[in-house]
C-alpha cells in the first residue's frame, strides 16, 4: 500500500509540476532509471516520500523555497554540476511554488542546448522552506557515421563539408533537416531539381547511445532550361535580353519540329518567317539567327537552372535596359515552371517604359578642378542616351580613366562623386554631381604579411607606394601588377587593404600576399628531332638566394627567399646527343633598381652517325646499316657563353627596359658537315660567334601565366663585328673556304608585339575572363657585305612547335606555326636528295590571333583553353619577300602550368594551306606538343 502510495504521489506531483513549470513532455520518450546520486547535494539513500509535498503545491499562496538538493537523472555524457549551472537550478538557490517561473526557465535553458529529447521536474522532499527536487533527463542519440548512397564517391566526399554533419554531436531533427536542404542546393545547382531523399537512421551498437545515418539519394535527371520567353518586351528583342543571361541560357537544340511556345500568360511572341522576309532578314546575321534559334542552337554554356544566377540575370536585364536609356524598365512578373517534356520555361514580362536622355551636366563642390576639365574626363553630353552604368564608371571605376582617378591619383583618398537627378522633363534628365575631394593624404607605413619564405626586401622593391608620398591610386594598382608578375606569389590571392588615418591625414597600406611555388622539377623522355629516344632532367628556382647558400637557416629544402632564379638543365641520349646547361639571373643587381644581370653557359655534343636510323638516312641513302665505324669520330659540339645586364627606363614610361648582352659561341667540327651548298667542304675546325645583343622592350601585361590586359612589345639587335670589313681579303676567298666562316658575322633584327583584350568582365572567384590575344614577329637576318655569304648560323626555322628539330644547336631561331611541320624546301637551290630538304630562312613574318577562356586559375594549376588562327612564311631574300603570302592555320588547344613542372600544352591545327583537292582535313591537320617553354 505504501509503495502504491508513493507512486501514485509522484505521478500526481509530476503532472501538477509540468503544468505549473510549462514543460513540454515527450510522450514517446523512454523513461530513464532513477539514480539516488545527486549533482550538488546528498538526497537521503532511503527517500520517505512526504505527503506534505501535495499541499505545497496546492496552497493557495505563492511561497519562496531554497533548493537544498537538486538530483540530475538519466545523464550519460554530461557533468551534472555543468547541467544544473546551465539550468540555474543550484543548490541554494530560490524557486517560487506554486506560479513561479524559475523551475520552467531552468527547463528552457536546459532544451535550449538541444542535448535532450525529454525532460521531466519532480519534486522529491519538503524540509520547511528547503525543496529537494529531481530533474530527469533524456539524452539524444549521438551521431556516429552518415554514409551518402546512390551517388559518386566524388560528389559524397564534397558534399561531407556542405551538410554540416560532425560525428559525435547529438540528432535532432534540425540537424537532419539542414543535412537535406544542403544537398538538395548542392544537386539544385548541377540541374538535378527532381531529387529524392530518404534518411535511414539506425543504432550503431559499437557505441552507446549512438546513431548512424544513411542518406539514400536519387538524383533522378537533369532538368535543363527548354525556353526563355519574353512578353510586351516591344523595342528591344527578346533574343538579345537572353544573350543578357549570363548564367541562364537555353538547352541546346537541332529539331525540325520545335516544341509549342505556350505559357500560363498565353502564346510567346515568335519571329514568324514572314517578318523574316518583309524585313530582308536574310541579308543579315542576326535575324537569320533570331529566325533558326528555334531549330538549331548550340553553346557552350550550361543550359541548368540556379535560383541565386537567376536573380542575378534578371538584374542584368534590367541593367541592360538602363544602358539603353530605359530608365523606369521593370520585370513585371516571372513564372518558372516544367513543359510536357520534363524541362524547365521561363517566362518573364517586363515593362520597358520610355526612353530616356541626358540633359544639362551641373558640377558642385569641386574647387581643384574646373568644370570644363571635369567635363572632358566624364564624356557625356546633353542628348546622349541616358546610361546609369556608364555615368557611375565615368565618375568611380577605377578600372579606366575616370573622374574618381583623377582624384585619387592625387592624394584624394576620401573622393566622392554623386549624381542627382536634379530635374526630369518629357523625355530628358538634368544632372547635379556633388563632389566630395575630402582632403590630401599621404601614405604613413608600408607593410607586407603573408611572406614566409620570401625576403621581405624582395616584395618591397617591386612596391611603387613609398612612404611620405600622396596617396596614389594608380601607384597602388601598379604595385599590384608588379607583384603578380612574380611567379613565386600567387597573384590571384594579393590583396592591397589601405587604412586611413583621418585625424592626421595619413593612410597605411597593408600588402596581403600568398606564396605559392613556382620551383620546377623536369624529368621527360621523348622521340623526334633526327636524335632519337631523349631524357631530359632538369630543375628551376624561381626564388632562389646565392646568401643563403651558407645560411642552414635559409634552406628550405634549398637556399631561398631572394627573388634570384637559377636553372640547370641535362638531357641525353646516349652515345649520340648530350647537352648540360646553366643560367641564372639576379632581376635587382645591386638591390636598388631593378637592373638585373644575367649569366648562361651551355654545352651540346652531337654525334649523328651514332644513331643507325639517322646515319643510314643521312649518309648512305637508302642502304641501312647497324653502326658506323666513323660515328666516335663524328661529332658537332657548341658550347656558348652569354653575360646580359638590364636596365628599367624611366622614359616614355617605367615599362620600357634596354638591355644588352654578350654571347660567345664555339661551334667544333669533326668531320661533320653543316651546309653542302654554301660549305661543301667545311667539315672539320672551329667557327667562333661572338655577338653582342641589344634589346627594347615594353611589357604592361598584368598577370604572367593567365594575361588578361596589356602589351608585351619588344624590338632587337642582335650584331657581330664586320669581319669582312676590317679584312677585305676575306671577300677574295674561295666561297666554299672555311676560313670566311671562322669568325661569323651578321646583322640580325627582331620585332614582336602581343596584345591582350579582356572581352568579358571578370567572372567567379577566380576571376575568370575571355582574352583576346592579337601578336606578330618579325625577322630579318642579313651581311654587312654583298660579296660575303649569309652566315649558315643563327637563321629561322619556321613550323611544328620546336620540340622535334636538331638545328637549333647552330643557334637557329625555332618560330612554331600550329599545323605544319618544319617547312619544307621549294628552293631549287635546295636538293632534297642531298639531306637538304628543310628550310632555314633569312627573313620571316608570322601573325596570331586568339581567343582564351581560363577553366582554373587556382594557385595548384593554372589551366586555359584557346581557338587560334595562325599565319607565317618564310623567304631567303628580299627578292623572294611577299607579306601577303603566308601559310594559315586554324585549330584549338590547352595550356597546363603546373606549379613542379611548368608549362605543358598541345594543339591541333588544321594547315588550310596544306588542303589538298579530295583530301579533306584528315591530310591538313597535326598535333603540337610543347612543355616548359611556349616557342615563338
Amino acid at each position: 500500500m505504501h509503495r502504491y502510495f508513493r507512486s501514485l504521489l509522484v505521478i500526481i506531483a509530476s503532472l501538477v509540476s509540468v503544468i505549473s513549470f510549462s514543460q513540454i513532455i515527450n510522450p514517446a520518450a523512454t523513461a530513464v532509471p532513477r539514480t539516488t546520486t545527486t549533482a550538488v547535494d546528498t538526497l537521503p539513500e532511503s527517500i520517505t516520500i512526504d505527503t506534505s509535498l501535495l499541499n505545497v503545491l496546492k496552497q493557495p499562496n505563492s511561497k519562496k523555497y531554497t533548493l537544498a538538493g537538486v538530483l540530475i537523472s538519466g545523464n550519460n555524457t554530461f557533468d551534472r554540476n555543468v547541467l544544473s549551472q546551465i539550468s540555474g537550478l543550484v543548490v541554494g538557490s530560490k524557486v517560487t511554488v506554486p506560479g513561479g517561473d524559475e523551475i520552467s526557465r531552468g527547463i528552457k535553458k536546459l532544451w535550449a542546448q538541444n542535448y535532450f529529447s525529454d525532460i521531466k521536474v519532480f519534486l522529491v522532499r519538503r524540509v520547511n522552506d528547503n525543496l529537494f527536487i529531481e530533474i530527469q533527463v533524456t539524452e539524444r542519440p549521438r551521431l556516429s557515421r552518415f554514409v551518402f548512397k546512390g551517388i559518386s564517391k566524388t560528389q559524397a566526399d564534397e558534399l561531407k563539408s556542405k551538410t554540416g554533419l560532425v560525428p559525435g554531436r547529438a540528432i535532432n531533427q534540425n540537424m537532419k533537416l539542414t543535412a537535406v536542404e544542403a544537398i538538395k542546393n548542392y544537386y539544385f545547382e548541377k540541374g538535378f531539381r527532381d531529387l529524392n531523399i530518404d534518411i535511414v537512421e539506425t543504432p550503431d551498437t559499437a557505441y552507446s547511445n549512438s546513431v548512424q545515418l544513411v542518406f539514400n539519394i536519387d538524383k533522378g535527371s537533369k532538368v535543363k532550361i527548354d525556353r526563355i520567353g519574353f512578353f510586351d518586351n516591344d523595342d528591344v528583342d527578346g533574343s538579345t535580353l537572353k544573350r543578357k543571361m549570363k548564367e541562364t541560357k537555353e538547352m541546346n537544340r537541332l529539331t525540325l519540329f520545335p516544341s509549342a511556345t505556350y505559357s500560363p500568360w498565353g502564346r510567346v511572341n515568335e519571329y514568324t518567317f514572314k517578318e523574316y522576309m518583309d524585313e530582308y532578314g536574310f541579308l543579315t546575321y542576326t535575324r537569320t539567327r533570331k529566325l533558326l534559334e528555334k531549330y538549331a542552337k548550340f553553346s557552350l554554356s550550361a543550359s541548368k537552372f540556379n535560383e541565386k544566377k537567376y536573380v542575378e540575370d534578371k538584374q542584368k536585364i534590367l541593367d541592360y535596359y538602363n544602358s539603353l536609356g530605359y530608365r523606369d524598365a521593370q520585370i513585371l512578373r516571372d513564372t518558372v515552371y516544367y513543359n510536357n517534356k520534363g524541362h524547365l520555361n521561363i517566362d518573364l514580362q517586363v515593362n520597358e517604359g520610355k526612353k530616356y536622355y541626358f540633359g544639362d551636366v551641373t558640377w558642385r563642390g569641386n574647387t581643384k578642378y574646373s568644370d570644363s576639365v571635369l567635363n572632358n574626363i566624364l564624356n557625356i553630353y546633353k542628348g546622349d542616351t541616358y546610361n546609369a552604368e556608364l555615368l557611375d564608371k565615368k565618375l568611380n571605376s577605377m578600372e579606366e580613366y575616370s573622374v574618381s582617378q583623377l582624384y585619387q591619383n592625387f592624394g584624394h583618398l576620401m573622393f566622392r562623386a554623386t549624381p542627382v537627378e536634379k530635374s526630369i522633363y518629357n523625355d530628358t534628365i538634368d544632372f547635379e554631381i556633388t563632389i566630395m575631394e575630402g582632403p590630401v593624404f599621404n601614405v604613413k607605413n608600408i607593410t607586407i604579411s603573408g611572406n614566409e619564405k620570401t625576403n621581405e626586401h624582395v616584395l618591397r622593391r617591386e612596391i611603387r607606394t613609398l612612404p611620405g608620398d600622396k596617396w596614389n591610386r594608380e601607384a597602388l594598382m601598379r604595385s599590384y601588377r608588379q607583384l603578380a608578375s612574380l611567379s613565386y606569389i600567387n597573384a590571384e590571392k594579393i590583396n592591397p587593404v589601405p587604412v586611413p588615418d583621418n585625424e592626421n591625414g595619413t593612410v597605411d597600406i597593408n600588402y596581403q600576399v600568398e606564396e605559392k611555388s613556382a620551383d620546377q622539377i623536369e624529368l621527360s623522355a621523348g622521340f623526334g628531332g633526327g636524335i632519337g629516344f631523349t631524357g631530359t632532367l632538369g630543375v628551376s628556382f624561381s626564388n632562389f638566394s646565392i646568401n643563403n647558400i651558407f645560411n642552414k637557416k635559409g634552406w628550405d629544402p634549398l637556399p631561398t627567399g631572394d627573388g634570384q632564379q637559377l636553372a640547370i638543365r641535362f638531357q641525353s641520349n646516349g652515345r649520340m646527343y648530350s647537352s648540360y646547361s646553366v643560367n641564372f639571373v639576379e632581376p635587382w643587381l645591386g638591390g636598388k633598381n631593378p637592373n638585373a644581370l644575367s649569366v648562361s653557359f651551355q654545352h651540346t655534343k652531337y654525334s649523328p652517325l651514332a644513331n643507325p636510323i639517322y646515319s643510314g638516312n643521312y649518309r648512305y641513302g637508302g642502304e641501312k646499316i647497324k653502326y658506323d665505324p666513323k660515328a666516335d669520330t663524328m661529332h658537332f659540339n657548341t658550347t656558348s657563353l652569354g653575360i646580359g645586364y638590364s636596365k628599367q627606363l624611366r622614359w616614355p614610361d617605367d615599362y620600357f627596359r634596354f638591355g644588352v648582352q654578350a654571347n660567345l659561341t664555339r661551334y667544333k667540327l669533326d668531320n661533320y658537315q653543316i651546309d653542302r651548298v654554301n660549305l661543301p667542304f667545311f667539315t672539320s675546325g672551329f667557327s667562333n660567334n661572338f655577338n653582342i645583343k641589344f634589346t627594347i622592350n615594353r611589357n604592361s601585361t598584368d598577370y604572367p601565366l593567365y594575361t588578361r590586359s596589356g602589351s608585351d612589345i619588344y624590338f632587337s639587335a642582335q650584331l657581330t663585328p664586320p669581319y669582312s670589313l676590317f679584312n677585305p681579303s676575306l671577300t677574295e676567298l674561295p666561297l666554299n673556304d672555311p676560313k670566311r666562316f671562322k669568325w661569323i658575322e651578321y646583322q640580325k633584327y627582331r620585332f614582336g608585339g602581343d596584345w591582350y583584350v579582356p572581352l568579358t568582365r571578370p567572372v567567379g572567384e577566380d576571376n575568370k575572363q575571355l582574352v583576346f590575344r592579337a601578336s606578330v614577329k618579325l625577322g630579318y637576318i642579313g651581311n654587312y657585305n654583298s660579296k660575303m655569304p649569309v652566315s649558315p648560323f643563327e637563321r629561322f626555322q619556321l613550323g611544328d612547335a620546336g620540340m622535334s628539330n636538331t638545328y637549333q644547336f647552330f643557334g637557329y631561331d625555332i618560330i612554331s606555326h600550329r599545323g605544319y611541320p618544319i617547312y619544307e624546301s621549294s628552293n631549287p637551290r635546295y636538293n632534297p636528295d642531298n639531306g637538304m630538304a628543310q628550310q632555314y630562312f633569312t627573313i620571316f613574318n608570322k601573325y596570331t590571333a586568339e581567343l582564351r577562356y581560363p577553366l582554373t586559375l587556382a594557385q595548384s594549376s593554372t589551366i586555359y583553353g584557346l581557338a587560334f588562327f595562325e599565319a607565317a612564311n618564310g623567304w631567303y631574300d628580299f627578292k623572294e619577300y611577299n607579306p601577303f603570302k603566308l601559310r594559315r592555320s586554324v585549330g584549338l588547344g590547352m595550356r597546363f602550368y603546373l606549379p613542379m613542372f611548368g608549362l605543358l600544352g598541345f594543339d591541333y591545327g588544321i594547315g588550310l594551306d596544306r588542303i589538298t583537292p579530295g583530301g579533306g582535313l584528315k591530310g591538313a591537320g597535326k598535333f603540337t606538343f610543347m612543355m616548359g617553354m611556349q616557342p615563338d
